[in-house]
């Protein structure tokens, strides 16, 4: 049976929602670090048969961009949802995933200083609201708040996943001709995991977080892992291939729709008028700054 590719993008976006939902549910139950291990463990598990004679077959590609590879899988694997569940332990769901939707801003100021491309005037419209938002975010609307930088560190760890996962993507937008697409995640996720692997042994020891293997933790990781990483990924790269990643960007606004639904019915989060303002800031930010003329 085959999709609409809107309906493809939005049920990524609606994955992509819960997946902050769900760190936020079990951070008292599985420590952060661990917690991302063994999404990506899961997903080596299930994307391995999907992709592995393909990626043997296109190695060379993978193996001529090397340096590419290993930074993608340190910021995109290791890093960005390492630091979101760190984060989602000190700050909301709610506020994660209206962070997350200034990702294509960030975008933008990093192509601006390191690769010199030019900004139009949506641009930095777009840039400026955006960042207005994000700082109302995470400072609770509070003036004060910005005058003495008391910001919440959930929010700020938050903030940084979100430029490494821009890092992330910008190089995935550089290397889009070289790397082949299935067999660079597969390897990015077993190069990921690896890299988590020794922080997860430590954080085991050290932590006073203690697994709890309830069914509910179980079902956690097994979404994280299967759902968000590998249905959510096919579901968005088959409808950015039929509408093309410009169209697609802006269905990543459903995100913190999603996310602040999910969070107020399942984790009782209450909704607060200085995350509405800021998300609307940032969504509106992130839709002038794609108008081409």
């Amino acid at each position: 049976m085959k999709f609409p590719p809107q309906f493809l993008l939005i049920l990524a976006t609606l994955l992509w929602g819960g997946n902050f939902v769900i760190g936020r549910a079990v951070a008292g139950d599985i420590p952060p670090i661990t917690l991302a291990f063994l999404r990506w463990c899961v997903a080596f598990i299930v994307f391995l048969p999907l992709a592995y004679s393909r990626t043997k077959r296109e190695w060379h590609m993978i193996k001529n961009n090397w340096p590419a590879v290993i930074i993608m899988a340190l910021t995109g694997v290791a890093c960005f949802n390492t630091l979101v569940y760190i984060g989602l332990h000190y700050t909301t769901s709610i506020n994660a995933s209206l962070m997350n939707s200034s990702t294509p801003i960030i975008i933008y100021i990093l192509s601006f200083v390191f690769l010199k491309e030019r900004l139009s005037k949506f641009q930095i419209v777009g840039t400026a609201l955006s960042l207005t938002g994000v700082l109302f975010i995470i400072s609770g609307g509070s003036i004060q708040s910005l005058l003495s930088f008391s910001f919440n560190k959930g929010d700020l760890i938050v903030l940084f996943a979100v430029f490494c996962w821009a890092v992330y993507s910008l190089l995935v937008k550089q290397f889009a001709g070289q790397l082949p697409g299935y067999s660079t995640f597969l390897v990015t996720i077993a190069l990921g995991a690896l890299m988590l692997l020794p922080f997860t042994i430590y954080e085991l020891l050290t932590t006073s977080v203690a697994i709890v293997w309830s069914p509910s933790t179980i079902c956690a990781i097994l979404y994280v892992g299967i759902v968000a990483s590998i249905i959510a990924f096919l579901s968005w790269n088959t409808g950015v291939v039929a509408l093309g990643a410009n169209k697609a960007s802006i269905y990543l606004n459903f995100i913190p729709l999603f996310s602040a639904i999910f969070a107020v019915i399942f984790l009782n989060e209450e909704l607060l008028l200085s995350q509405i303002i800021g998300g609307i800031a940032v969504i509106c930010g992130v839709v002038i700054s794609n108008r081409k003329k």
